[in-house]
């Protein structure tokens, strides 16, 4: 007979901040990523604790790491990944070091400490205590859970996740995944919704090129590449495209409707309607910033991100070019988008093209799952006046890799933060800083969905 064991939180929190405190002191800044340093500190943690890593190199001083919990087999494993690169820092903008790890009124502070180290914390505590449990004879596991911290997310230079579902897939393979951008709470008005990630936009990187004839500058005409090329962007940023309602935003604005009651929950259910959607999208919404983020989660969007044109200052140019990040909902394609983009010009195409750079299609999971009820019903369980609504994330996450081998990958990161902190405002900023109480909270959330859900 196994002896049950009452689990520590508070111990299991302390460690968790210790994690955290000992990834972010790796500076793994991407570029240039140096990411082996922190896949063979995981590695020599995990051996401690009785595990098998293996650290699989993908560059010099860049690499990434896999374990595996085994469980009995009959059920299929659910992957833990998480990236251990960081964005590159401002030293002078910053109040403490980026990569002390200083703690203070409550906080953790470092890059990395939201994005994604402080999420990794978690993932590994949890995965070090069922490890433990484990050997203790405790809590036996149906699904085996994979843990892979991985290199170059932030920059995408293909050493990371992508060289294991290419040349490792068995490794990381999986029922499910679990990882960033979702399950943290956010405010609308005076509710608290908690946002699982079950979608991600598409991103396709192209140049706006237009054509003119060249001449002197000091003589004018109309068939200037630059003026071609002010008028084109100008009218893509002015175009509206067509919205676009898939299963997640459905939800998700359904979700904030009901959540929030009233006029503004009105407004919102208004979006639904199809006669009504786009009118009430202009002026139904009051907040600006909710607006924004609900327009981008229903239209194809083209942002202008550069402006290339000229040789020499009399010079009329022969070409001008303009560079444009665009993202696309799911359903659909890089092709889709260029014909709504050339439609929305409406001139001379002779004078114009566009050329794609790259394109990475969106990707939408189903949230009618046993484990996407289970992270809603546990979020409820330790905040009852909270939210679970399905989200869709406007950027990328390497959730687009890994379910290229068939995985239903969710973000889930689960973080209870106080009113006026914002996740969105704090990732990739100065003086990145992480509750406390938000690892302790969400590291106990994490480990009962996973314990229950791979346990017996």
């Amino acid at each position: 007979m196994t002896q049950t064991i009452e689990l520590n939180w508070q111990a299991i929190a302390d460690e968790t901040i210790r994690l955290l405190q000992d990834l972010i002191r790796l500076d793994t800044s991407n570029p240039p990523g140096n990411e082996l340093i922190a896949a063979q500190h995981i590695a020599r943690l995990l051996l401690a604790n009785g595990l098998d890593p293996v650290v699989i190199p993908t560059a010099p001083n860049r690499g990434n790491v896999v374990a595996r919990l085994k469980g009995d087999g009959s059920a299929a494993p659910l992957l833990l990944y998480f990236h251990t690169d960081v964005v590159p820092v401002e030293r002078q903008q910053w109040t403490v070091d980026p990569f002390g790890a200083l703690l203070r009124d409550g906080y953790v502070y470092g890059r990395g400490a939201l994005d994604m180290k402080g999420i990794g914390a978690m993932q590994l505590a949890v995965f070090l205590t069922l490890a433990r449990q484990a050997a203790a004879g405790q809590s036996p596991l149906r699904r085996d859970i994979i843990l892979a911290a991985t290199a170059d997310e932030e920059n995408d230079t293909d050493q990371g996740i992508g060289v294991l579902v290419r040349q490792h897939p068995d490794l990381i393979r999986a029922e499910y995944g679990l990882s960033e951008f979702g399950g943290y709470s956010m405010f609308v008005g005076a509710k608290r919704f908690y946002p699982i990630q079950t979608a991600e936009k598409g991103n396709v990187w192209m140049r706006l090129t237009t054509r003119g004839r060249p001449g002197h500058g000091s003589v004018p005409h109309d068939d200037n590449a630059v003026i071609h090329l002010a008028r084109a962007v100008d009218r893509l940023s002015r175009h509206k495209l067509r919205m676009h309602m898939t299963s997640t935003a459905r939800s998700y604005i359904a979700g904030l409707a009901d959540g929030i009651g009233g006029p503004q929950g009105a407004g919102l259910r208004a979006l639904l309607s199809p006669n009504i959607q786009d009118l009430a999208l202009d002026h139904a919404i009051r907040d600006p910033g909710l607006a924004s983020e609900l327009r981008a989660i229903t239209h194809n969007t083209v942002t202008p991100t550069g402006l290339r044109a000229g040789i020499k200052t009399n010079v009329i140019p022969s070409t001008a070019e303009a560079t444009l990040d665009c993202r696309t909902l799911p359903g659909c394609s890089a092709d889709d988008l260029l014909a709504e983009l050339r439609a929305a010009l409406g001139f001379d195409t002779d004078k114009v093209s566009f050329i794609v750079d790259s394109a990475m299609p969106a990707v939408e999971f189903n949230f009618d799952t046993p484990l996407f009820r289970l992270m809603c019903e546990t979020l409820q369980a330790h905040d009852p006046n909270g939210i679970p609504v399905p989200f869709m994330l406007t950027g990328a996450t390497d959730a687009k890799l890994v379910a290229q081998l068939g995985t239903i990958c969710y973000g889930f990161s689960p973080m209870k933060f106080a009113p006026g902190e914002r996740f969105s405002e704090l990732v990739h900023g100065h003086d990145e800083r992480v509750a406390v109480q938000s690892l302790a909270w969400g590291v106990r959330v994490l480990y009962e969905v996973v314990s229950r859900f791979c346990g017996g």
